[in-house]
């Protein structure tokens, strides 16, 4: 689960970790009092997306007026597709520096690791290699003083500064063991003045872990069409290419993306119907995936539990009570697969053989 920035520095507070002063605002009217309360101020959007700022979501202003108005045109509006309940209203701090500092779970030796660098700002995948601090945590003893000053000896950090970002790494540690996270990050950690202040805070939750800290918000990441999908028990994904996607599996489903990209395409969304949609949910699936307005689908099925007559018999079904504007592709392999490609061709559909035949004619239906 992805907490809300505001939501983050919340969590941060309360373990000790600085912060810029400010709170989350769900009124215009409410980021008019907290601007004038605060004066000079940035109004951060609140949406689970990077990039804010270059879409529009952050603004800086000392003028309640002015404050009140953005945050009025920018509550209830979209952002980078995800609507915006909240904005944060917080204290702008005169920036000397940026660090980057995050924990997150190395996979591969099944230990915490620490991120650090002095090229805060930056998305971690930009950050060049030579300036990135890795220091994996023994999870029997923790973070100890030792490691901390290790972590800020390797980033060149000295004086107070360097014990400022030694204490802020041994609380972030100990808020990522007690909340169970998957990944707490602080880009930028910004040294104002004789301070050094979270400016913005990521925290990711273990979903498995959720049922022990009841006293968290709870955050719902899914889409509208992501939700109508979990209602029906299949596994749905809006990404932002052009062709839409249905598959049985998860395996069968990722190779597909990855032979679209293959062919210089791009998916619209993914839909796993999984080992056993019946008729009805298939039909519904196959709703949501024309919802998003692709330029093409892409309907690969390799029969065993999940039927090909009874794909086709969805597809035919849902093509008879409404046009489909976009070319489908379909493979349909497997159980009942003769059927099924009859009850297609009844519809005016051919069914491929392979994968790579239906997403390359997928491909190019987007393109053209």
């Amino acid at each position: 689960m992805k907490m809300y920035e505001y939501m983050g520095k919340e969590q941060f507070a309360k373990f000790g970790i600085p912060v810029p002063k400010g709170r989350v605002a769900k009124t215009s009217e409410e980021a008019y009092q907290i601007t004038a309360e605060i004066g000079d101020s940035v109004i951060k959007s609140q949406i689970l997306s990077g990039k804010r700022g270059k879409a529009g979501g952050i603004k800086f202003t000392a003028d309640p007026n002015e404050a009140k108005e953005f945050a009025a045109n920018l509550l209830g509006s979209e952002l980078r597709g995800l609507i915006v309940d909240a904005i944060l209203v917080e204290q702008k701090l005169k920036i000397e520096k940026e660090y980057y500092l995050a924990i997150t779970i190395d996979r591969g030796t099944k230990c915490p690791v620490v991120l650090a660098s002095t090229k805060g700002g930056m998305d971690i995948e930009d950050v060049p290699e030579e300036y990135m601090v890795k220091y994996h945590v023994d999870y029997g003893i923790g973070m100890m003083a030792f490691a901390a000053r290790e972590i800020t000896r390797r980033m060149g950090l000295g004086g107070g500064e360097a014990k400022q970002v030694q204490a802020i790494l041994q609380k972030l540690y100990n808020m990522f063991t007690t909340l169970d996270a998957e990944l707490v990050e602080i880009n930028p950690l910004v040294v104002s003045g004789d301070a050094v202040i979270a400016a913005d805070a990521k925290v990711t939750i273990d979903d498995d872990a959720l049922f022990r800290h009841k006293d968290l918000p709870y955050v719902e990441e899914r889409s509208e069409s992501e939700k109508k999908a979990h209602e029906l028990g299949l596994a749905y994904v809006d990404l932002d290419g052009n062709i839409g996607v249905m598959a049985n599996g998860a395996g069968i489903t990722m190779a597909t993306l990855d032979t679209i990209q293959n062919y210089g395409g791009a998916a619209a969304n993914f839909l796993d119907a999984g080992g056993g949609a019946g008729e009805e949910a298939t039909a519904k699936a196959l709703e949501l995936i024309m919802a998003k307005d692709p330029k093409a689908i892409l309907i690969n099925i390799f029969g065993g539990i999940t039927r090909c007559d009874d794909v086709a018999n969805a597809f035919a079904s849902v093509k008879k009570k409404a046009e489909i504007p976009v070319p489908v592709v379909i493979r349909l392999v497997g159980t009942n697969q003769e059927r099924g490609r009859e009850i297609l061709q009844e519809v005016g559909i051919e069914a491929y053989d392979t994968m790579h035949e239906a997403a390359q004619k997928a491909v190019e239906f987007a393109k053209n």
